[in-house]
């Protein structure tokens, strides 16, 4: 619908009326009837607009009038008033604003210039328009507009005739689409019409009267498009001149195909098909059914009577429509088209029309319902024509007919066939080098079928499921094309595929809706539903299809070389297999399968191995097509790649067999269908079993362990030969034949004993041949009778039987291969049956548990050796795996595992510690508590073994294994312990001491009282595992010393809460210390030479490859572990009564360590000793402020406690000020030590003396170790402990690095980045100062302390300090010549500490502390360093960040400074700060040749700011200030006021020296500031002014001088711009000199200044001769304010008097 907005109303009608203006304006003199008419249009249009709201209402209702002058412009037959009126026509027709009278007019108007051939397009055009844009044509007016188009459709212009045609097709889709809207628009009427006798439709133009208005349309449409086809004259589309057959045709399918449910709703249309289109499609077909292609007959055919490719096409392609959507319908017609497609298949038909009837069958082979429904209605009833099952046999010898077609042409080479030309378009052609004869000489083979010579390519038509047709779409061909080699068989061989995957799909899918809803249901309803069952539809399709299938795929899998097209027949064969078998039609299913295992097997090898195993199985497969039966021709076979060459399993077949790589697929198919669908399978599984276990044998797989197939060692004869190809594909195979065995237990019992029964039978077959001939028999039956009971554990009673029976019987075989094999799979059977987890368990089902014994049981009657021997072991297994019944039996066992000596084999040794695993894995909870101190003393001694490394590990794993045990089931073990304790004493008491127990010998014997008696029994336990782990930390094999101090001290942190108090003191003095004592011995008499690994072929890691390493590393690891433990222990380990000594010691150890020389035991002594200084805080965490930037730790906590179970101790204080005290004094020697080189000479130094330099990582650590420690001693921190500290932090900062690791650690100069060091002595400084900073007045006095720690910091940006004697960045080592050191960069540092200083004395600058230790002065003479350097700076920022913070501390500085001047402090301050300025403003380093006119300016305006500050924080105070202080000032301004820094100019000077102008201004700026700002106060005042002054005008009368006598001598030549500069700005500041004197009171000014003033005069004068316009300029107005000095002044003072 048009939009009826007022702005398109508006727009609407100034286009009319434009439209009109422009047709008055063109018909003004030829057409006076059509200007008026115009005109008057214009005039309605108006009078419609303002008497209508609804304006366009108004206008539909009145468009006759509208259109009126427009119909009489198209009258004129002039192009351009044609061209407009249309084009007028056109908007009103879009804005549906035209009823149907003005409609009927416009149609009529249309025509006439159709008929006088005007403006052709342009007409079709409106046509469009007028029929899409609303339903006011009907009836006649809708006819003469198709007409129309039609009659434009056949003119000559091919652009017109194409347009029309498109138009055509366009509005016939439009008349149905309106038909379908008016249908939507009333629903509510009944949809389907009564039945219309023929005489009310057989040539009437008025149509039925049951239809409505568009549907009449659509009707007679219709109707006349049949008439027209079949050149009968139309009712309807009078006018009509010209039709040809194919447009009609194309017309009709296009209707048909859009517009179905048109047909299927209304009876009417229905009659039209039934009564028009089939007779008319029949009709045109009867040429194509009398064609005999090739005929004996000598006259060629007539035209009317040869088949017309164009027409049959179409017809074939409006059959497809037909039989699609209106089979329901059409049930006989239908029939009738189907048995044409069949008869087009025949061999006598043109190649062409095989190829449209192929095509249009496979259209029909992707829709199952379809094919469905032609089963129940045709095939399924009695008379009826077959139709399913002819088309699959029609495609059946279709395909033979191309074969038999491509031989008979290969064998008479002067007929040339009719697919040998170019292909059609779209068709795919064949790859080139590839031939009909074989792939012999291409590069890429094509895939092809090739049988008995025949080469036929398979060409890719469609994917799987869909169609793409190839003839059916050349629309455009009048000539039928040569069909492409191969094209046709390709699209038979699809449809096959095709028809069995749809049609297996949809009987697959119906059956699971049917198994869900009990009720057979179909996806689509069909004609005869309801006379047949689904079940028996589904039976008649396969017992239908199953003949011609196989027989049509057959010879397609013989001729296959194509793997992929191979892979899809065998999966057919797979589905119909599947499908017969789900049905129960034992005859398809046999045949199917049949068919897979003869493609497994080589030809001639096939039909022996069948014969045999059918003579000895119990099925036989019926039915079976002839085709089938008959063996693979050797024409076939010859391009085949033969992949494996064996030895047969049969005795029948002599020499060797080949196995193709055709055979291999088809088995790997076979295994994949048994897996899938092995429940269907019933009594087929024999043949399969038998087919695979022939395959297995040809390619030399032989069983394994579990009953699974490896490839064997071809031992048996030099015959079998495989590719690289299948030895590669073997373990593929070998794995899919044990996942088809491991299915099984998906199956049902009757399924499974289906298999098992086939499995005994080969089994049996096998048992016979290995009696009758010396071959290595085929285990192939036992091995998967074994994986089949493995597998079905769940339902052992269903199989037991059967299983072990036969097993039994093999198991007793003369042949010791069969009977070893026998006697496996049962005694694996026994231990997995006894082992399985049984719905009862075998403890309440003793039958069944009898059941499984039995076989072990009847294994004893045998008489081999060999088979007791696997009987003996089965039973120790079971012992092994069934302990939990050895009840009073474990202390022997416990015995015999433990006595175990280092003289004794690796071999017993591992199967004892096997035992032993299992004990401790599975059984500690069900033996005698009693016997745990004897399982933890068992497990040490495997752990002290020297036989057995991994052992002695895993062994302390066990031990871990145990502890946890222990913390697990600590209630049920002590009350278990406390009961057998008292048994043992009550039968002790009965029987005497002479009566004891084994198990108390035992116990003694292993020491099991060497605990203090006083202690619970629960923690003896506890005691003995820790005293054996103690012994393993400690033995010679690092690897077992690291895993048994880990387990130890993991076991201490974990389950150390279970233990008392008394336990806790035996632990410290007995376990802990000892072993730390013995480490550290062992770690510093240890071997420092490089351990050789020997023939061992072990790598050890350059950091553990001496005995020194390896103990360091034990040291390391029990350090960390105590200290842990004091950690999280504090509370308990304080409540003894030798704690304080206990704290002495772990502090000794810590301070030993970590004064080390090896880098690893001392960094991890400092990571322990950080370790023990976050005791008593809550989850680790520190006390400090959380304000303060400490950086990462770099060390974390490897152990969380286990707080669950925790047994209460005494109450004692978390804070003990001596300790920390003595953690404090063993921190500060740490420090001394390890930076004492520093402080003092190296040589005095023990760790330094042998070249010894601390890391970073310990520095860090140190560091942030007392950031730890502080808040434990803030209360004690004094003067001499910041003293400490300081040296401590300098010397650690001074430190240099390692060169290998300087580029990790030594940030570049353009990188400020901190080291983790830098930022831990910031942070430590920071938290002092925040400390101190809200501490008592005493602490407050280590302000200056601070102030110089960070001020010998900021140093280090210009003099980076030096390490003792490490002169030139070289050291000398005792083990290498020389090493390199690198020293840090300290300028992110000092800038950083620079930084502190500032903020630091903005907060503090007040305080009595820092005035008298003159910190200001420390500041200014530290700053003085890099702001004189300034340029010679290493980095550019240091000077940056100097004078900004120079001139923040002087602003706080200064006030503080004047208010104490008449103290004396700060008299040493003035002259430094005067000389910081100097050196600053002034300095000697010149800025780099590189610098920017940006970079110059950023620096001048950086003395620029000092400059001011002079000028507003110094002279403005001066009469505080000393007046040498102030001359200095002076003198500065004054040098700085003139540019020139020397009387000479050169060339060079010029090039290397830049004036700062800004800067000079600023200086003299000052100096007149500070001359005559007012009336001098006091004395010091007027002497400044007169210095200033005196100081400016020699400057002055200097350079003007010198500035003249160098522009006489330069003569022409101009001087450089900057004496130019400097002249000028000379002159313009004596002009700002003189206005500034008029300004000032006369009594400030003395006589003096007059007269300097007049001495500059004559130098003025002598500047007057000077040529530069600049100089001029200035010289001018510098010299008329001496026109007031003609005349004296009002008044002066002259000695005193006036």
């Amino acid at each position: 619908m048009a939009s009826s907005s007022p702005a398109t109303v508006k727009k609407l009608l100034e286009q009319l009326q434009g439209d009109l203006r422009a047709l008055s304006m063109d018909c003004k003199k030829k057409y006076p009837p059509v200007k008026e008419a115009a005109e008057f249009g214009i005039v309605k249009i108006k009078t419609i607009s303002a008497k209508n709201d609804n304006i366009l209402g108004a206008i539909k209702e009145r468009s006759l009038e509208v259109v009126q002058p427009l119909l009489l412009g198209c009258g004129t037959k002039e192009p351009k008033v044609t061209l407009l009126c249309l084009t007028a026509i056109q908007r009103l027709l879009s804005h549906e604003v035209v009823n149907e009278v003005a409609a009927v007019s416009v149609v009529t108007a249309l025509w006439q210039l159709m008929e006088n051939g005007l403006e052709e397009l342009k007409l079709l055009q409106t046509v469009l328009v007028l029929l899409t844009s609303n339903t006011v044509v009907h009836d006649e007016a809708l006819a003469k507009a198709i007409v129309l188009c039609f009659r434009l459709h056949f003119t000559k212009d091919n652009i017109t005739n194409n347009t029309a045609a498109a138009t055509v097709r366009q509005v016939v889709t439009v008349v149905f689409e309106r038909m379908v809207a008016e249908e939507e628009q009333h629903t509510d009427a009944n949809t389907a019409g009564s039945k219309i006798p023929v005489q009310t439709v057989s040539g009437k133009r008025g149509g039925p009267a049951s239809l409505k208005p568009c549907a009449k349309d659509a009707y007679m449409l219709f109707q006349d498009l049949c008439q027209l086809v079949n050149a009968d004259a139309p009712f309807w589309l009078v006018g009509m001149t010209e039709m040809t057959r194919t447009f009609g045709l194309e017309l009709l399918e296009s209707v048909l195909n859009t517009f179905p449910q048109v047909f299927l709703q209304h009876a009417e249309f229905a009659f039209l098909l039934k009564e028009r289109v089939c007779p008319l499609v029949i009709k045109l077909f009867s040429p194509n059914i009398k064609f005999r292609h090739g005929s004996g007959s000598q006259t060629s055919p007539s035209p009317g009577e040869k088949p017309y490719f164009p027409i049959c096409m179409r017809l074939l392609r409006v059959v497809s429509v037909l039989i699609k959507h209106f089979y329901s319908l059409l049930v006989t017609e239908c029939e009738i088209f189907l048995s044409l497609l069949v008869k087009f298949l025949d061999g006598d038909k043109p190649q062409w029309l095989r190829a449209l009837a192929v095509e249009s069958l496979h259209k029909l082979c992707v829709q199952p319902q379809l094919l469905r429904s032609f089963c129940e209605c045709y095939d399924m009833k009695e008379h009826s024509t077959k139709v399913f099952r002819d088309i699959i046999n029609a495609l059946g010898s279709f395909i033979q007919s191309l074969f038999l077609l491509a031989g008979s042409s290969a064998s008479q080479p002067s007929v040339v066939p009719a697919g040998t030309s170019a292909a059609a378009p779209g068709v795919p052609t064949q790859a080139t080098g590839v031939g009909p004869g074989g792939p012999n000489g291409g590069i890429t083979p094509q895939p092809a079928f090739e049988y008995r010579g025949t080469w036929i390519p398979i060409l890719n038509i469609s994917a799987q499921g869909s169609t793409r047709a190839v003839y059916l779409e050349l629309l455009d061909k009048v000539e039928a094309p040569p069909v492409a080699d191969g094209y046709a068989m390709s699209v038979a061989f699809n449809c096959l595929l095709d028809l069995v995957r749809g049609v297996t799909c949809m009987i697959e899918g119906e059956m699971d809706r049917c198994n869900g809803t009990t009720v057979a249901l179909s996806a689509e309803p069909s004609i005869a539903s309801s006379s047949f069952s689904a079940k028996e539809v589904w039976e008649a399709m396969i017992e239908l299809s199953w003949c011609g299938l196989l027989a049509a795929l057959s010879p397609l899998l013989d001729a296959s070389t194509d793997e992929a097209a191979t892979e899809s027949i065998l999966k057919a064969h797979t589905s119909m297999a599947a499908m017969s078998g789900r049905l129960s039609m034992v005859t398809p299913r046999d045949a199917f399968i049949t068919a897979i295992c003869k493609a497994s097997l080589p030809p001639h090898y096939a039909l022996t191995a069948f014969s045999t195993s059918s003579s000895l199985g119990t099925t036989k497969v019926h039915s079976t097509p002839i085709l089938l039966l008959q063996p693979g021709s050797p024409t076939g076979e010859c391009h085949q790649q033969v992949v494996a060459m064996g030895q047969p399993l049969s005795g029948q077949v002599q020499g060797t067999v080949v196995l193709t790589a055709k055979n291999m697929q088809a088995m790997r198919t076979l295994l994949t269908m048994a897996h899938c669908h092995g429940a269907v399978l019933g009594a087929a599984w024999h043949m399969v079993l038998s087919t695979l276990q022939h395959l297995v044998w040809i390619l030399g797989l032989k069983p394994a362990p579990g009953g699974s197939l490896k490839p064997g060692r071809a031992a048996e004869g030099p015959s079998t030969v495989l590719t690289t190809a299948v030895l590669t594909d073997l373990p593929v195979i070998s794995n899919m034949l044990s996942r088809l065995f491991e299915s099984s237990q998906y199956l049902d019992d009757v399924s499974l004993h289906h298999l098992i029964n086939a499995l005994c039978s080969l089994s049996n077959e096998a048992m016979e041949m290995a009696c009758t001939n010396s071959k290595e028999p085929s285990l192939f039956a036992v091995a998967k009778l074994l994986e089949t009971g493995l597998v079905n554990m769940h339902r052992v009673d269903v199989l037991w039987r059967p299983v072990t029976a036969h097993l039994m019987e093999v198991s007793q075989h003369p042949n010791t291969r069969m009977r070893e094999w026998g006697a496996e799979a049962v005694t694996t059977l026994i231990k997995d049956a006894l082992a399985f987890n049984h719905s009862p368990p075998l403890s309440e089902n003793q039958r069944l548990q009898a059941t499984l014994l039995a076989p072990l049981r009847d294994l004893s009657q045998t008489t081999h050796t060999d088979i007791r021997q696997r009987q003996l072991e089965c039973v120790l297994q079971l012992l092994q795996s069934q302990g939990e019944r050895l009840g009073p039996g474990w202390p022997l066992v416990l015995g015999v595992i433990g006595a175990i000596r280092n003289d004794q084999g690796e071999s017993l040794i591992r199967t004892a510690f096997q035992c032993l695993q299992l004990v401790v894995t599975d059984f500690l909870s069900i033996m005698p508590s009693s016997c745990l101190s004897v399982v933890v003393k068992v497990a040490g001694s495997f752990g002290i073994q020297n036989q057995e490394l991994n052992i002695s590990l895993t062994s302390i794993g066990l031990l871990w294994n145990i502890s946890d045990y222990f913390s697990r089931r600590r209630d049920t073990v002590e009350k278990a312990l406390e009961q057998e304790e008292a048994a043992k004493k009550e039968q002790a008491m009965v029987e005497g001491n002479n009566n004891t127990t084994a198990k108390d010998v035992e116990d003694k014997g292993n020491g099991r009282d060497e605990h203090d008696e006083a202690q619970p029994l629960f923690d003896r336990l506890w005691l003995t595992l820790y005293s054996r782990l103690g012994k393993l930390c400690v033995d010679p094999r690092p690897a077992v010393r690291k895993s048994a101090g880990q387990t130890l001290f993991s076991t201490i942190g974990v389950h150390g809460i279970l233990l008392c108090q008394h336990t806790w003191q035996t632990v410290l003095w007995q376990v802990l210390f000892p072993l730390l004592d013995e480490v550290r011995k062992a770690a510093t008499t240890a071997d420092k030479e490089k351990i050789d690994s020997g023939s061992r072929n072990i790598l050890i890691h350059h950091s553990r490859d001496t005995a020194e390493k390896q103990w360091a590393e034990t040291w390391v690891l029990s350090l960390a572990g105590i200290a842990r433990i004091f950690n999280s222990r504090r509370s308990l380990l304080m409540s003894l009564g030798d704690y304080p000594k206990a704290w002495g010691v772990l502090l000794e150890h810590i301070q030993a360590a970590a004064l080390s020389c090896n880098w690893e035991v001392s960094l991890a002594a400092l990571k322990s000793f950080h370790e023990v200084l976050q005791m008593g805080l809550p989850d680790g965490g520190r006390e400090y402020d959380s304000s303060v930037e400490v950086g990462t730790l770099p060390w974390q906590p490897s152990i969380s406690l286990d707080l669950s179970q925790q047994v209460e101790y005494p109450a004692c204080p978390l804070d003990d000020k001596e300790l920390w005290w003595a953690a404090w004094q063993a921190w500060e020697t740490i420090g001394h030590e390890s930076t004492a080189a520093y402080v003092r000479s190296a040589a005095t130094v023990s760790r330094t003396s042998s070249g010894f330099i601390p890391s970073q990582q310990y520095l860090t650590a140190l560091v942030q170790s007392f950031i730890a420690l502080f808040e434990r001693v803030r209360g004690r921190f004094g003067p001499n402990e910041m003293r400490v500290l300081g040296e401590v932090l300098l010397g650690a900062v001074s430190v240099p690095v390692s060169a290998e690791a300087s580029p990790f650690l030594i940030p570049l100069y353009g990188d400020a980045a901190l080291s983790p060091l830098q930022e831990a002595v910031l942070a430590a400084l920071a938290l002092l100062e925040k400390t101190i900073s809200s501490g008592q007045e005493t602490m407050q006095l280590m302000y200056p302390a601070i102030f110089e720690q960070l001020l010998q910091f900021i140093e280090f940006s210009c003099r980076p300090t030096q390490f003792g004697r490490l002169e030139n960045r070289i050291i000398t080592n005792g083990k290498h010549n020389q090493a390199e050191w690198v020293v840090m960069n300290y300028v992110p540092f000092a800038e950083t500490a620079l930084r502190v200083v500032v903020e630091l004395y903005q907060k503090a600058a007040c305080h009595k502390a820092v005035i008298n230790a003159m910190v200001l002065e420390k500041i200014v003479k530290t700053l003085r360093l890099p702001l004189g350097l300034r340029y010679g700076c290493p980095s550019e920022s240091t000077w940056h960040l100097a004078v900004s913070s120079l001139l923040s501390v002087l602003c706080v500085g200064l006030p503080v400074a004047r208010q104490h001047t008449a103290s004396a402090r700060f008299d040493s301050m003035w002259p430094e700060l005067a000389g910081t300025f100097r050196d600053f403003l002034f300095p000697t380093c010149l800025p780099p040749e590189n610098m920017s006119l940006q970079e110059f300016q950023e620096n001048e305006n950086i003395d620029v700011q000092v400059v001011q500050l002079i000028g507003s924080d110094i002279l403005s105070h001066a009469h505080f200030l000393p007046k040498e202080f102030v001359n200095q000032i002076m003198s500065m301004l004054n040098r700085g006021s003139i540019h020139s820094q020397s009387a000479s100019f050169t060339a060079e000077a010029e090039v290397g020296y830049r004036l700062r102008e800004e800067f000079s201004k600023v200086c003299f700026e000052t100096l007149l500031q500070f001359s005559f700002g007012g009336r001098a106060t006091c004395a010091a005042e007027g002497y400044i002014s007169r210095m200033a002054l005196t100081a400016l005008l020699q400057r002055a009368q200097q350079l003007l001088a010198a500035y003249v006598e160098d522009e006489r001598l330069s003569g022409s030549c101009p001087l450089p711009r900057q004496r130019i500069t400097e002249v000028v700005f000379i002159l313009k500041a004596t002009g700002t000199l003189m206005e500034s004197l008029k300004k000032t009171p006369a009594e400030n000014v003395d006589v003096s200044t007059w007269e300097q003033i007049l001495g500059l005069y004559p130098s003025l004068v002598a500047c007057v001769p000077c040529i530069c316009p600049e100089v001029c300029l200035a010289l001018q107005q510098a010299l008329l304010p001496f026109q007031d000095l003609l005349t004296p002044p009002p008044a002066y003072l002259h000695n005193g008097t006036a």
